[in-house]
């Protein structure tokens, strides 16, 4: 059997995996995971996000790994790093880190065949507590939304927990970027929302491999993107926050595929 199409479809187009798929997926998490784990000591001011993605396509490399983005649509670095009110796919380039920036820095590995693609959020010196607050509503949405994964719940039950975690705290949720399903490509069904109403949209099945990665805006949720054609920003800029995890759906609910192994996920964690 064909490694790429092993399994089945929903009626959704929604690929259910077999049960040793999980393991490639774990490992292509793991490695992604490392590579932020080792990044941390090296965001700080005066540090710029060209030189942080360059330590990252090395790691790549030295791990007998593939980038994804690396050509993916002409794109040519190994990580996209999102800084301060950039909601998403910012490029690295020679800008320089401030005292009190906040990034978020987005990998995705090739191992073996399988992705690994998560982001975090990093600071760049001291965290004022506004900042640190929407860092923690952030983190918290996407734990919640991972929560709600478990078969039979729905992927509006997903969008539901974040949503209502974030409005609550008077922030918002951007909508005009969502998760994915993954696997052995890079994006597939379904579109992971954000935002949502319990009960809605295709039912979730043990197999299941997609992202959960909601973007949060101190402001207002609009975003637009720039001239480049992949920088997306806060439409009144705003500072915004994004984290992501690979999940696959298990009998009883969720397993995280890019978990940090040395455990700081949340810059302030750990």
């Amino acid at each position: 059997m064909d490694e790429t199409n092993r399994g089945r479809l929903t009626r959704d187009g929604i690929r259910i995996h077999h049960p040793d798929d999980f393991a490639g997926m774990a490992r292509a998490g793991a490695l992604a995971a490392r590579i932020l784990d080792d990044l941390i000591p090296h965001v700080v001011p005066g540090a710029t996000t060209a030189a942080l993605d360059r330590m990252i396509e090395d790691a790549v490399k030295d791990a007998g790994a593939t980038s994804a983005t690396i050509g993916y649509k002409g794109y040519r670095h190994a990580s996209c790093i999102s800084v301060n009110h950039v909601v998403c796919h910012g490029i690295p380039g020679d800008k320089v880190l401030k005292d009190g920036d906040i990034l978020n820095v987005d990998v995705t590995v090739i191992v073996d065949g399988w992705f690994g693609d998560t982001s975090r959020m990093y600071v760049a010196g001291k965290l004022s507590r506004k900042t640190e607050r929407l860092l923690e509503v952030t983190h918290d949405a996407l734990m919640k939304g991972i929560a709600a994964v478990k078969p039979g719940a729905t992927f509006g039950d997903i969008g539901h927990a974040i949503q209502s975690h974030v409005e609550a705290q008077r922030m918002s949720v951007v909508r005009d970027f969502c998760g994915h399903g993954l696997g052995q490509v890079f994006h597939a069904p379904p579109n992971v929302l954000h935002y949502g109403r319990p009960g809605t949209g295709p039912e979730l099945e043990e197999g299941m491999f997609f992202t959960i990665e909601p973007m949060v805006n101190l402001g207002r949720p609009e975003t637009k993107v720039l001239a480049d054609d992949w920088t997306a920003v806060t439409r009144d800029k705003s500072l915004s926050a994004q984290y992501e995890h690979s999940v696959g759906v298990t009998a009883t609910g969720a397993e995280i595929f890019t978990l940090s192994p040395a455990g700081r996920f949340h810059p302030t964690y750990g």
